[in-house]
């Protein structure tokens, strides 16, 4: 069962030897939360990140170096933190099965359960590349600086669909984390854990936007851009595929006819972004886009379709009609006018991860946000910043779930 070093890189190598490798006690022994060698290693990997080469080519990339940074992981630490009679400890070895359409994900979960003195293992998509192998770059760069326990304790691998590896790497693990969708959950959940072990999963989830139509009209013509702008960053960097990526555009408030001006001047405004930052729309994508909103009109859940260009796609939903949560195509975006956030509340459920927002008092959305009790909507933030990751994602707090603890009573 040969597995093909990613990080670090080199030969294929068996998975036995993998496993024993990131299980053998590391020199100087093992890791603990927050150990320096990790937090040396991953802040030299964010700086690598930093550099004005890989932003420029991959701004995506720029996000997850800021999030490395070691000002970033010192505050994240501090919520992990021993305390008296409660001494927090790595919870052990965690394999890590991220998905293919967000090609960076991995790094994120990956370095929280590092940072947390975890032992890692994680499978790499073969189909992974781009942001991906600019990543998978600069981390094996960064490891000609760092102390040998990384190298020894932090694997990346990629092998093809070979349930016998799955579940060597799963039998050992104390922690699986699982991303990409309902079914990447289920068939890894056929290879078994370990009684203690447990998993993390990630399925498949649906994300919206939200622009309020009064507060649309009270920003400024360069704060209208500016959501523009963090709209369109948050729908194409993964082209619309991320969960947290909207797919639906809920107009809130105002009259109809308010509502369609806020409407058309948004399309608008998408419009220029988007092609001021020359996204490219191969002809495949343009007919499947094409395709699946005349799909939504023949099912008689869309009312009217708009073709802006190549780029931008807006369908008018059915007041009657259930919310779309497959994937459309990138840049496609069913539209809705509400005439509140309290009647968009009951649209929503457990699937349902983002809502990112415009033009919204807080005091607004933290009562939209205590109507839904946490049964749905697991992260309400602005315009630009659905794909921002934190330390707490889909619900969970990852460091906590990357750590375990032993408690004292004397």
């Amino acid at each position: 069962m040969k597995l093909t070093a990613r990080f670090p890189a080199g030969p294929d190598v068996a998975v036995e030897d993998v496993l024993a490798s990131v299980l053998a006690p590391p020199l100087d022994g093992p890791l603990r939360v927050g150990d320096p060698r990790v937090v040396d290693f991953l802040t030299s990997f964010a700086r690598r990140l930093l550099a004005p080469a890989v932003a420029r080519r991959y701004p995506e990339l720029a996000s997850l170096g800021f999030f490395l940074r070691r000002g970033e992981l010192t505050r994240a630490l501090a919520g992990v933190a021993s305390t008296g009679d409660v001494l927090v400890f790595p919870r052990g070895l965690v394999f890590h099965v991220p998905p293919a359409n967000v090609d960076t994900i991995f790094v994120y979960s990956w370095a929280l359960s590092a940072l947390a003195g975890n032992p890692n293992v994680v499978r790499v998509s073969a189909r992974a590349a781009g942001a991906a192998s600019a990543v998978l770059d600069a981390l094996n760069d960064a490891l000609a600086d760092a102390h040998p326990a990384v190298a020894q304790t932090q694997r990346m691998v990629t092998y093809g669909r070979d349930d016998e590896i799955t579940a060597a790497l799963s039998a050992a693990c104390d922690l699986r984390v699982i991303w990409g969708g309902d079914a990447s959950v289920r068939a890894v959940r056929r290879a078994p854990l370990a009684p203690w072990s447990r998993d993390v999963t990630f399925p498949d989830r649906s994300s919206f936007a939200a622009v309020s139509v009064p507060g649309w009209a009270a920003l400024s013509p360069h704060a209208r851009r500016t959501g523009v702008a963090g709209f369109a960053n948050d729908s194409y960097w993964f082209d619309q595929a991320a969960c947290a990526s909207p797919r639906t555009l809920f107009l809130i408030g105002g009259s109809l006819t308010e509502a369609a001006e806020v409407r058309a001047d948004f399309v608008s405004l998408l419009v220029e972004e988007v092609a001021s930052r020359g996204w490219p729309v191969d002809p495949a994508m343009a007919v499947e886009k094409r395709v699946a909103t005349y799909g939504l009109a023949a099912a008689g859940l869309a009312t009217r379709l708009e073709f802006s260009t190549n780029a931008v796609a807006m369908a008018t939903l059915d007041p009657a009609a259930a919310l779309p949560r497959t994937w459309l195509g990138a840049g496609t975006f069913p539209v809705a006018t509400l005439d509140s956030l309290a009647s968009l509340a009951p649209l929503l459920g457990r699937r349902d991860q983002t809502l990112s927002h415009l033009g919204f008092l807080p005091e607004d959305l933290h009562e939209f946000a205590r109507s839904l009790g946490g049964r749905a909507i697991d992260r309400i933030v602005p315009f630009g910043r659905a794909l921002t990751f934190g330390a707490v994602w889909d619900g969970y707090d990852l460091l906590h779930e990357f750590t375990r603890r032993t408690t004292l009573t004397q």
